[in-house]
């Protein structure tokens, strides 16, 4: 079985606690070049301090801007133009396409961010339509199995577990007393994706608006999902590992702090197929690139795009003013609308748009942001396996707090490995509270940070990483994801803002409190729907 099948610490020191640093650390060479990037930090915090707004040295009109190119501002711009709307300009905003951005490295690409997409639900038509369109779906979009593009559907092996320095096939711990706990938890999850509430709807549904409102159910998310699985008898150690990494993955928190309800959707809500992918197959759509090479097809040709970020948003009678610059600094501009789409994070539009409260929402609406350290090694050549096993495209150490490393060629395929590839290794600050998460990313050292994005890996290969690494890249994402918390389906700002209907529109997954491609690609397609009604 896999992981799709089945489907408060403060101190540095207490965040690298178990990490074997120190010979590791000094094997390092020194000259290995190691980049730290920060995306969209500078900006914000430029934001945040900004006392007095600068003068605009420009007006430019415009019937609609879309603020931010992430997953949810593609989709609205995309969608726009499928629908022969093209007056409207896409303000990139400071990294543009978001958590789908990517780098390259002597011809490799891979990912900063999202890398894969799971085979959209039945109730997914916005994807579906969306990968019909971008080629990834070939034919039958809208039926049960749509054919899809080989390239891009996950080829074998797909995933691994290393347990005591040994590699096991999947990621479900291998101990007599998990797996049998593992079974009774699939049996009850296969068994949630065949129900209906009593509205007819699926109790677990992507987009999360087409899931059941059946009240019975959604009392779940008055407790936690930990609380919900010690409730259910599911305490063993290995389990609950997995499941916290799951949560870890899709959520940036543990099951502690994890709605018990969006904890059950995790697990029962994935119902996507595919007629040429294998039922039991990790069924999902990856890029060496990841998500990047979606959103790069979602920008529409020849669209108006202006690279700059928004400093404010005003609504008047007449419409909306939109005063933006290219780069701290520099000189602002505005553009006049007559209707705004704002696809960037909840924390950054209450800043942009003091009117927010207008439409219902406050501070207190903000959901809660999970802080993610993204970690690239470059190799110019692949480091040895233990016992000559298969490198998977997913590597995850059991224990672990992070959540494993993914392998850019893995999509690749040839006779030979390719001379250069890049491990991507992914770590959701979860042993800390967020707010803790975030100031520790600003603060650590690259020693630090090079200690914990690359933990996992150096449990696996040890200081033998050294010999084939040729470089190191750290994406520090302070603002990754929104979290599900207990409590998120109650929160009425975020309900007042996805039924907004006014001159200013708002489209981003912070809107599900759920940071994944289809609910960010949902609220941009709503967002587009109101502007062509």
């Amino acid at each position: 079985m896999n992981r799709r099948q089945f489907l408060q610490l403060s101190s540095a020191s207490a965040l690298l606690a178990g990490c074997d640093t120190g010979s590791w650390l000094a094997a390092i060479p020194p000259w290995l070049p190691v980049s730290v990037l920060k995306p969209a930090m500078r900006e914000g915090h430029y934001l945040r301090q900004l006392k007095q707004l600068p003068r605009s040295l420009g007006t430019r009109k415009v019937d609609t801007v879309i603020i931010g190119s992430g997953v949810a501002g593609l989709t609205a711009a995309w969608r726009l133009r499928q629908q022969g709307y093209d007056n409207f300009v896409l303000l990139m905003g400071t990294e543009p396409f978001g958590n789908a951005s990517y780098g390259t490295w002597n011809g490799v690409s891979y990912p900063r961010g999202g890398h894969y997409l799971p085979l959209p639900t039945p109730q997914s038509t916005h994807i579906r339509e969306l990968l019909f369109d971008l080629g990834v779906i070939e034919a039958d979009p809208f039926g049960l199995q749509p054919s899809y593009d080989e390239r891009a559907t996950l080829h074998a092996p797909n995933e691994r577990l290393w347990v005591e320095g040994v590699w096991h096939d999947n990621i479900a711990p291998p101990s007599h007393s998990a797996q049998a706990q593992f079974l009774k938890f699939l049996q009850l999850t296969q068994q949630l994706r065949q129900q209906h509430g009593n509205d007819n709807k699926p109790l677990f549904a992507i987009p999360i608006v087409a899931s059941s409102q059946d009240p019975h159910w959604r009392k779940l998310d008055k407790i936690s999902f930990a609380q919900w699985l010690t409730q259910q008898g599911f305490n063993d150690n290995g389990l609950r590992w997995y499941i916290d990494y799951c949560c870890r993955d899709d959520f940036g928190l543990n099951s502690p702090f994890i709605s018990a309800w969006a904890g059950l959707h995790y697990f029962a809500s994935r119902t996507g197929q595919g007629r040429n992918i294998a039922p039991q197959s990790e069924a999902v759509l990856t890029w060496p690139e990841g998500l990047q090479y979606l959103a790069k097809k979602m920008l529409p040709k020849n669209a108006q795009q202006q690279h700059g970020f928004a400093l404010h948003i005003n609504e008047h009678q007449q419409g909306v003013d939109v005063l933006y610059s290219t780069s701290i600094g520099k000189n602002a501009f505005t553009l006049q609308a007559k209707r705004v789409i704002c696809a960037t994070p909840l924390h950054v539009t209450a800043r942009l748009f003091a009117q927010i409260k207008d439409y219902g929402f406050e501070p207190q609406h903000i959901p809660q942001h999970a802080p993610w350290l993204v970690s690239n090694v470059y190799l110019d050549r692949f480091p040895q396996e233990a016992h000559s096993n298969t490198l998977a495209w997913d590597n995850v150490v059991y224990g672990s707090q992070g959540l494993g490393y993914v392998v850019a060629t893995h999509q690749h395929i040839r006779a030979a490995k390719p001379p250069y590839t890049v491990f991507t290794s992914y770590h959701a600050l979860a042993e800390h509270l967020p707010i803790d998460g975030r100031k520790w990313l600003q603060s650590a050292s690259t020693a630090e940070l090079i200690a914990l994005g690359l933990h996992d890996l150096q449990k696996v290969y040890g200081t033998q990483l050294w010999h084939c690494a040729r470089g190191v890249e750290l994406t520090l994402r302070g603002h990754a994801m929104p979290s599900p918390t207990v409590g998120f389906l109650s929160n009425k700002g975020l309900q007042a803002l996805q039924a907004a209907d006014g001159k200013v529109l708002f489209a981003h997954s912070d809107l599900s409190s759920y940071s994944i491609f289809e609910e960010a690609a949902w609220w941009g397609w709503q967002a587009a729907q109101h502007i062509l009604k």
